[in-house]
């Protein structure tokens, strides 16, 4: 079963029409999108959209032998024209099955926002699921079998695709292919970089995919060491890159701080922007999660653990320090980083970087941003990947 997508954008198309952002003055030539739709064997077409006879034209196909046009969304604006030849759009009820004389099954998948999605078995038993934009598939019950080929709106509803894992109807050899795509994130390496980090791609226009031929499925680095200054977007950027997966650990060191109505609101801020199914744990004993399997983890973050573990052995006190404190700090940092080399499960761990500011007035305090320098070298060390966050600017720096 052969895939063509006419239009990998949203549905005003990328750019926008008079938007003057910086994403869409970025998207031009092959990183311009037309309105998502897809053809399917020259026999399906998948929403319908302006101008679909001329991608098809550009694409090397015919909509000559469409024998049925389904819609999965809403359309806003002036009603889209039906080219000549055409067979009238229409939408499959939800749970139902459409069987087409060229052999290929439909069923349309219950969404949790208007629109239908569509399971398509090809004749040669290939399986497609095409997700609206703004959707996620609704009900969906475990264990399920993979789909050879998801196309979706990876950037917009990541956790769609967490649902679809969670159930094992996204696979680890199942292709991801985002869409829908807008002016949310720059075209380009930003976009394929986060995509990437999802276990996801994007294609240009006019791409023609075989279902279940596409093995190099993008390999997600299994431990990842964000860094940043304050308020750089450090958080964010970490909480971004497992956001399409399901039953994440979430790992807090830093403590409730009874009392502290600052901290108290920097918690709430993170809790609620993070997925309403992930878990949260408050330690900072890493070593015995790191060791056990489960869900990837999401450590928040490491300059807290070394606070943690320099109280613990008195390295503020320059006697307990030079009497075996700092050699005691020297195992738990080694400890930690043997269990990030020896850890099976999917890990982000964030870090500030505090060695390009101003050199400390006291001695602890210097202490403290030598230590944390160590400890954010031997972590970055065992990870597959190490990124750099600045002003919101992601910049990889391994991987």
């Amino acid at each position: 079963m052969d895939v063509t997508l006419l239009g990998t954008g949203a549905p005003a198309g990328l750019p926008r029409p008079d938007c003057p952002c910086a994403a869409c003055a970025a998207a031009q030539g092959e990183q311009a999108r037309a309105a998502t739709a897809l053809l399917v064997d020259g026999a399906l077409l998948l929403d319908l959209t302006p101008g679909a006879a001329f991608a098809a034209a550009r694409a090397g196909r015919s909509l000559t032998g469409v024998r049925q046009v389904l819609l999965s969304h809403p359309h806003d604006g002036p009603a889209v024209e039906v080219p000549a030849g055409l067979p009238q759009p229409g939408r499959v009820p939800d749970g139902r099955e459409l069987a087409l004389l060229t052999g290929h099954r439909v069923r349309a998948v219950a969404l949790d926002a208007p629109g239908t999605g569509y399971a398509v078995t090809g004749p040669d038993g290939g399986r497609l699921l095409y997700v609206p934009p703004g959707g996620a598939p609704a009900g969906l019950e475990e264990p399920a079998e993979p789909y050879d080929l998801i196309i979706a709106d990876v950037v917009g509803r990541p956790d769609a695709l967490a649902k679809l894992r969670s159930v094992g109807a996204a696979g680890p050899t199942t292709d991801v292919v985002a869409v829908h795509l807008d002016h949310d994130v720059a075209p380009g390496p930003e976009l394929a970089r986060r995509l990437a980090a999802a276990g996801a791609r994007a294609v240009p226009d006019g791409t023609t995919l075989t279902v279940g031929a596409y093995e190099d499925v993008p390999d997600v680095p299994r431990r990842t060491l964000v860094l940043g200054g304050a308020r750089s977007g450090k958080s964010v950027e970490a909480e971004r890159r497992l956001e399409s997966f399901p039953d994440v650990l979430y790992v807090a060191t830093g403590g409730s701080r009874g009392g502290d109505t600052e901290w108290a609101a920097r918690v709430c801020a993170h809790r609620e922007r993070r997925p309403g199914s992930w878990r949260t744990t408050e330690t900072c004993d890493l070593v015995p999660l790191l060791k056990d399997d489960g869900p990837p983890l999401l450590v928040d973050c490491l300059s807290l653990w070394l606070t943690d573990a320099m109280d613990a052995v008195g390295a503020w006190d320059d006697a307990e320090w030079s009497g075996g404190g700092e050699r005691a700090l020297r195992d738990r940092v080694r400890e930690l980083t043997e269990a990030v080399r020896a850890t099976r499960r999917t890990v982000v761990a964030v870090s500030n970087e505090v060695g390009s500011g101003i050199v400390p007035a006291t001695a602890s305090g210097r202490r403290y941003r030598d230590e944390l320098g160590r400890l954010n070298a031997a972590f970055a060390n065992e990870c597959e990947q190490v990124l750099l966050v600045v002003a919101g600017q992601a910049l990889v720096l391994r991987g």
